[in-house]
């Protein structure tokens, strides 16, 4: 573990102290180590220094809309490779959302929440990645009896956030 100090002004240290008391950290200590790994995401993001990710896409839509649920179950299909999982709530009598997890290629990852944002219908749409580690084109296994390993019982994919 690496220490350094930092000096902040009476202003700004009251106001990070509320922060961080509002978000429920124990210390200063990890609040900045909870925003250092945001900066460091976000500016590997935009470098795009972050060949792979994981990622939440979330959206909403009217389920009345003309055939969209099916369009866009048709598509998470179509990209299962990208498609962890997805959660499905009914939000009133014609709107519901999703949340979509991801995890692949950054670039495949954005181009896939694009077309899925930019269906007709689908609104309030947002995507969050994470930049990870993922080791999608390695065959993994752990040897737990849940996962025996043979043709019935497919091999798993890790990911790990980068920081």
């Amino acid at each position: 573990m690496e220490r350094f100090t930092i000096s902040l002004d009476e202003k700004l240290a009251k106001e990070f102290d509320e922060l961080i008391r509002a978000r429920g950290y124990v210390n200063r200590s990890e609040a900045v180590r909870d925003i250092l790994r945001e900066k460091l995401e976000a500016n590997r993001l935009a470098r795009e220094q972050a060949p792979d990710c994981i990622a939440a896409l979330s959206y909403i839509y009217n389920h009345h809309e003309r055939d969209l649920a099916e369009r866009l179950t048709a598509a998470q299909h179509e990209h299962h490779d990208l498609t962890v999982s997805t959660l499905h709530a009914h939000l009133d009598h014609e709107n519901c959302m999703e949340a979509v997890i991801l995890r692949g290629p950054t670039a495949a990852v954005r181009a896939f929440a694009d077309s899925m944002m930019a269906e007709r219908g689908v609104r309030h749409g947002v995507l969050n990645l994470i930049p990870a580690d993922v080791n999608a084109g390695k065959r993994h296994h752990h040897g737990h009896p849940h996962h025996p390993g043979g043709p019935d019982h497919p091999y798993h994919v890790h990911s790990r956030p980068k920081s």
